[in-house]
């Protein structure tokens, strides 16, 4: 079904609603490494002028991928509540937008929204929203999780302490999360990207960090960023594993490229349940993605990048899961090639997983051969603090020795949380009171020498 539209006397078409999509887009490097980007301003505001009037309906009959040919297309449309969607299915994308900012888009119609509405539809009406709108909107949602402790109330912000080490060395782990703790992160998990794929390796990074959480108390959960057939191995040995973690993509050719499947991240699923570790709740998926993974894996079929991106929150709200974050600019300048894309991408994918029921959170990053920096990186941090992003990341000094990529740091989550008033998860703050971490106001303590050796010696007995 071709598209087309006029401005100032000058004809543009479209050969079908993919190639609306894509030169809706805004600009941005990966598309136009893939050749589905407008070749001008006024070509990608015509495609925006024509996505505006285009029926919501219209993204059930007409798929961007074949179903035939996508299992991410087949669950899309398999898996759509049309009872939930029955409240906007008259709108068209325009008119869409106009609901989602208005009165009658609150935080309990959005949820209730949520099932009946398809990654397309909210790619679609991310195409043709402000930065202004994505916050707005997002700021209204609410996605709440549980394990051993709450995350995603309203007024929170959580941390995923992310402690890497280039060797793996348990004692560096250690004093990384230490550092972490000390400053009052890590109520979202524990989380290390490790370098091996060794059992023995994972093992002892899994049960380190679990001697950690039991010895004293920390309402937290680990995880060990491995591959998940690792981590069902790590289960079936009698590993203390908490979270299961999988990097995935929004069509079936990507997730291949990756080594996971549907049937894989169920039975990994399956497995973390039957542990029964969570304490207040049994959400036990984290999954991470990333804008331009797709075409990185040559598996987009002419889809822009967002698009794809979108459709990967698709395959993880399937699994319920505690965690889901956008490595934002992680990938590259080939996909996001500045700061002002990456700022653009992060608004985009916070906006299209609240609205898609997701606890998404976002890794604010950039790569150093990006034309990217840490202002850059300040200026999304605030954007998506107002928003409510549900967790972002805590590097230490927010530079990755082991990724070798620029994140947000300890200090930047306090930074946040004191300027605008954000708490952590309410069982992980009672808990940094209880230790004299924080003070009644939620403040950090000023570190005594005794309370820091004591962590030091606990420190070298979990290492031993």
């Amino acid at each position: 079904m071709r598209y087309r539209t006029s401005i100032e006397q000058q004809l543009f078409v479209f050969d079908d609603l993919k190639q609306v999509m894509a030169f809706a887009s805004p600009a941005r490097s990966g598309d136009m490494l893939a050749g589905i980007a407008a070749a001008s301003a006024q070509e990608r505001m015509a495609a925006r002028y024509v996505l505006a009037d285009v029926p919501l309906k219209q993204f059930l009959t007409e798929a961007l991928i074949p179903y035939e040919d996508d299992n991410i297309t087949r669950f899309i449309i398999d898996s759509h509540d049309a009872k939930a969607f029955a409240i906007v299915a008259h709108l068209t994308v325009g008119g869409f937008r106009d609901w989602l900012l208005s009165e009658y888009a609150t935080t309990a119609a959005l949820a209730a929204l949520a099932p009946g509405l398809t990654p397309e539809m909210v790619a679609a009406v991310s195409k043709i929203s402000r930065n202004q709108d994505l916050i707005a909107v997002a700021r209204k949602c609410r996605v709440v999780t549980r394990f051993r402790d709450t995350i995603g109330l309203e007024g929170q912000l959580s941390v995923r302490l992310q402690p890497n080490h280039p060797t793996d060395d348990l004692r560096g782990i250690a004093a990384s999360t230490l550092d972490g703790l000390l400053m009052g992160s890590g109520d979202a998990v524990i989380g290390v990207n490790p370098v091996s794929d060794s059992m023995p390796v994972l093992g002892g990074i899994t049960r380190m960090l679990d001697e950690l959480i039991q010895r004293f108390e920390i309402p937290t959960q680990s995880c060990v960023l491995t591959h998940v057939t690792n981590t069902i191995k790590l289960i079936e040995n009698h590993s203390p594993v908490d979270l299961v973690f999988q990097s995935i993509g929004g069509t079936e050719k990507t997730n291949l490229s990756f080594g996971v499947t549907p049937e894989l991240l169920d039975e990994a699923r399956a497995a973390a349940l039957s542990l029964k570790r969570g304490t207040v709740g049994d959400n036990v998926m984290y999954f991470e993605t990333g804008q331009g993974s797709a075409l990185s894996a040559d598996a987009n079929f002419g889809v822009d990048q967002q698009t794809c991106e979108a459709r990967a929150y698709a395959l993880a709200r399937r699994y319920e899961p505690l965690l889901v974050n956008t490595v934002v600019g992680f990938i590259g300048p080939e996909y996001l090639y500045d700061g002002k894309q990456i700022v653009r991408a992060g608004l985009e994918d916070h906006f299209c997983g609240k609205l898609l029921g997701l606890p998404i959170g976002c890794d604010i990053c950039y790569t150093n051969h990006a034309e990217a920096d840490q202002d850059d990186m300040d200026t999304l941090l605030v954007l998506l603090g107002t928003a409510g992003v549900n967790f972002i990341m805590g590097v230490p000094g927010a530079d990755d020795i082991m990724l070798n990529y620029q994140s947000t740091s300890f200090h930047d989550a306090l930074f946040l949380r004191e300027t605008m008033g954000l708490t952590r998860a309410p069982e992980f703050e009672a808990w940094l009171q209880r230790m004299q971490i924080t003070d009644s106001n939620v403040r950090l303590n000023p570190p005594s020498p005794n309370a820091l050796l004591g962590g030091l010696s606990s420190l070298k007995s979990l290492v031993a």
